[in-house]
């Protein structure tokens, strides 16, 4: 069988695509090929990467990337995933070829105050709801899951 590539997207590339491409690529890494971009990348959000490290998971290494480069790659992709708000989502390229589009709002971390602790808390809470929402989709895609 071969992989279902997927990509997917936010603003920056810095928390909710990277959780959720780490997400996919540990649950369906036999199915899939998982990769995230952002509309105006930035830096990780080192929240998301302390989230994903708790259970297991290094994004520590990961470079955020542009969705223009990915368009100019020329990659072609079986799902295109934007995990922001609807307006924002709005600012996404149409990916060309048969591409499945779907949008999975989920709250941005960047935009989280309070302190430390609270921050990670509530990014925590968005890793659940992208962790949930990748584990449902995988199986109702019948790809392989690994145990969560």
């Amino acid at each position: 069988m071969q992989k279902k590539n997927i990509l997917f997207i936010c603003v920056h590339n810095s928390a909710r695509s990277v959780m959720a491409e780490a997400l996919c690529n540990h649950f369906c890494e036999e199915s899939v090929v998982a990769q995230s971009a952002g509309l105006a990348p930035g830096k990780l959000n080192p929240f998301a990467v302390e989230a994903l490290h708790e259970i297991g998971l290094e994004i520590g290494g990961k470079q955020p990337q542009s969705v223009q480069e990915v368009l100019d790659r020329g990659e072609k992709f079986d799902y295109v995933i934007t995990v922001c708000s609807e307006s924002e989502a709005e600012g996404c390229p149409i990916f060309p070829g048969k591409t499945t589009h779907l949008h999975w709002p989920f709250p941005d971390p960047s935009q989280f105050e309070g302190d430390d602790e609270l921050r990670l808390a509530r990014t925590r809470a968005v890793r659940n709801l992208i962790r949930d929402k990748v584990e449902a989709w995988c199986q109702e895609q019948g790809f392989c899951l690994n145990a969560a």
